[in-house]
């Protein structure tokens, strides 16, 4: 299985978060969107944490 890019889940958490601001969903929809978007933000979450510790294992190695 491919892992979603980070620029893919945070497009997709963005067209989310514009659905539920312009009340387009019902409330089924929107408990389905919001178990979505806290995957999505799961995700985006583990993908900035673990380009920081690359960064900073990269940084680390250059002094």
């Amino acid at each position: 299985m491919n892992e979603m890019k980070y620029e893919a889940a945070f497009a997709e958490l963005k067209n989310i978060v514009t659905l539920l601001e312009n009340d387009e969903l019902d409330l089924d929809q929107m408990t389905e969107k919001l178990k979505r978007a806290q995957e999505l933000i799961k995700l985006c979450r583990d993908k900035l944490t673990k380009t920081d510790e690359e960064i900073k294992k990269i940084l680390g190695e250059e002094k």
